[in-house]
């Protein structure tokens, strides 16, 4: 009677009695006796993994996390505060990283705010967008075009967000909004009965008027500066919020995992090694009777340890997905019988690892390919196998292998022939 095949999970498996279904079930779409390997007691804590997670400064800093309730709803107290007072404090989001860089071509960026100056000055009464224009006019604007992209060019140097932009619609906006706030600011005046005519200055060159344009320039830029910044660090808050809630307890469970396996290490392969034992003391032990491993994610990385460690787990077959056991060993070299990675010529595995086929599906970033540094003692290369995305299982596919009919028919075949 051939001996079972032995399954090793990855990170964030706490559950013995859920993993037991797993391979339970995994055993009958493959076609092959299966015993699984449960080791998350020996994982990290995660009970207060929250106090290591940022939040928004404040006085919401310890009953709220990216001020947002969790129902997913944003606190009204903190959409209250004022958001651009705590833009200094707040890291980079993915939002603002998108909208704003230090690259900034400022030429091209100038010009593409002051076109949308002029084209909203220039344009005929009518034609402005919302509002009838000024009423004393026939077209055309009373305001110097070239006085207020003088002003303006003073004053972008002085923003935060704006100057460090260079998205074109959001360049052309704050155009259209700082001439359209000016042109009405021009029309209110022109109503009143008060004989000074303070945007235009009593007439061209009237130093008053232009002290006020100047004014007026830089502190609709200023507004228009601080709305930007506020918008996107309020869009960004609630990204990172939905994007910590989707993906954030599996990264964080898969690091602390991680952590916790390159510090005791020893103590998670004694429990392999007492699950072998356990069906018979003689399986792993030499060649005259190698294991059969299946292993997801850092599973698979514990089983290409324990098979070239110095006293190996004599291994038949291994087959992983998800895994990251190259990308370890790139990083840091994993010792026992395997040589650092150069660059050029693949590492050799010892006759202890027989053979592999490590599976990777496109959208797992915690996956990767094995081919290009290690090669097997018979100089053939790891069989390195994509899975097709399917659209069910979503963004977050590091766990969807369990389930993919294509991942349970590789098993069969590979530990079918083995038998």
């Amino acid at each position: 009677m051939k001996d079972p095949v032995f399954v090793i999970h990855g990170v964030a498996q706490r559950d013995p009695d859920e993993f037991t279904a797993s391979v339970s079930a995994l055993a009958a779409a493959s076609g092959v006796d299966m015993v699984p390997v449960h080791w998350g007691d020996l994982g990290a804590q995660e009970r207060f993994i929250d106090a290591a997670l940022p939040a928004y400064p404040g006085r919401h800093r310890d009953t709220l996390r990216d001020g947002v309730e969790p129902d997913g709803e944003a606190s009204a107290d903190v959409l209250a505060e004022p958001l651009p007072d705590l833009l200094p404090d707040l890291l980079p989001d993915p939002v603002a990283a998108a909208l704003f860089t230090d690259a900034i071509d400022e030429t091209r960026q100038l010009s593409q705010v002051e076109a949308a100056v002029r084209a909203q000055l220039d344009a005929p009464d009518d034609a402005r967008d919302e509002g009838q224009g000024l009423r004393d006019g026939g077209g055309g604007s009373p305001l110097d075009a070239d006085q207020i992209i003088e002003y303006l060019r003073e004053a972008w140097a002085d923003t935060e967000w704006l100057c460090r932009t260079g998205d074109a619609r959001l360049l052309r906006e704050t155009g259209r909004s700082l001439a359209r706030s000016l042109l009405d600011e021009a029309e209110a005046e022109a109503d009143r009965d008060d004989p000074y005519d303070g945007l235009r200055g009593g007439g061209p060159g009237g130093p008053g008027g232009h002290d006020r344009v100047r004014t007026l320039v830089r502190r609709r830029l200023a507004d228009l500066d601080r709305v930007a910044g506020a918008a996107v660090q309020a869009v960004g808050a609630r990204l990172n919020h939905a994007v910590r809630s989707r993906f954030g307890p599996g990264t964080t469970r898969f690091l602390g995992d991680v952590l916790v396996y390159q510090r005791h290490r020893d103590t998670i392969h004694a429990r392999v090694r007492q699950v072998i034992d356990e069906v018979h003391p003689d399986l792993g032990r030499s060649a005259a009777r190698p294991v059969r491993v299946v292993a997801h994610s850092l599973g698979g990385v514990i089983a290409v340890d324990m098979a070239t460690a110095t006293v190996p787990l004599w291994t038949e077959s291994l087959v992983t997905f998800g895994s990251q056991a190259a990308f370890f060993h790139v990083c840091d070299p994993r010792g026992g019988q395997l040589t650092p990675y150069g660059g050029t010529v693949p590492v050799h595995l010892p006759a202890s690892l027989n053979r592999w086929t490590n599976l990777w599906e496109p959208l797992d970033v915690l996956a990767f390919a094995a081919a290009k540094v290690f090669r097997l003692h018979d100089g053939t290369a790891p069989v390195d196998l994509p899975v097709s995305h399917r659209a069910g299982t979503g963004m977050w596919t590091h766990s969807a292998y369990w389930n993919l009919p294509y991942v349970a028919s590789v098993i069969g075949d590979v530990m079918r022939w083995d038998g």
